[in-house]
């Protein structure tokens, strides 16, 4: 396969934008949905792998691009694995996350009055995909795991970064700057196995 020079990134999230784009090689020049004003299709599937291969195929086609999608989400143990695919979903019709995280709060709270004495395990998952038109050439996963915060810290990042704490970490993705949270998050993760089809 010859090299991938031009790629569409296939996300409307900018902050998911930016960071895909800052993994990339230097010599990928990548475009954004929103540079073609396409709406996300449905994501109808049952893991973070099938949703992310929906977004990649269905992008490409629309572009006749090669495309990357990501599916990503938070799992929290003690929410029996939730938001997970809905991760998103829980920010409601406009994606608020503010409303998502205090939702988070809520939910534990009601499962165990006690947990922020307890380390509530969580974990971030992302699948990242790479499709042309309708044809899969790869699909990987990257996970971090680490826990919940007592409380939402720090304005870096976007989604639920400031409520997760890494493993051995002390501050949350939300506290970190960018490029650090670049090197070890799920998104880099997933990276290092996708780039060998870069």
């Amino acid at each position: 396969m010859k090299k991938i020079t031009n790629l569409l990134i296939g996300t409307n999230n900018k902050g998911k934008f930016k960071e895909l784009r800052e993994l990339l090689p230097k010599y990928v020049k990548s475009v954004s949905t929103s540079d073609f004003s396409l709406k996300s299709p449905r994501e109808n599937g049952v893991s973070f792998e099938e949703n992310s291969l929906i977004k990649s195929k269905y992008f490409s086609k629309k572009t006749k691009l090669p495309c990357l999608a990501d599916d990503s989400g938070l799992e929290i143990d003690l929410l029996g694995g939730a938001p997970g695919i809905y991760s998103a979903r829980w920010g409601g019709k406009y994606g608020d996350f503010n409303k998502a995280i205090k939702k988070i709060y809520r939910e534990l709270t009601k499962i165990d009055k006690d947990w922020k004495n307890k380390k509530v395990k969580a974990r971030f998952v992302c699948a990242l995909s790479m499709s042309f038109l309708n044809k899969k050439i790869a699909c990987v996963t990257g996970r971090v795991e680490g826990f919940i915060s007592l409380k939402p810290k720090g304005k870096n990042g976007f989604g639920y970064d400031p409520i997760f704490i890494p493993n051995k970490g002390t501050k949350t993705f939300g506290e970190m700057i960018p490029s650090k949270k670049y090197k070890l998050d799920h998104r880099y993760q997933a990276f290092k196995k996708i780039k060998k089809f870069l």
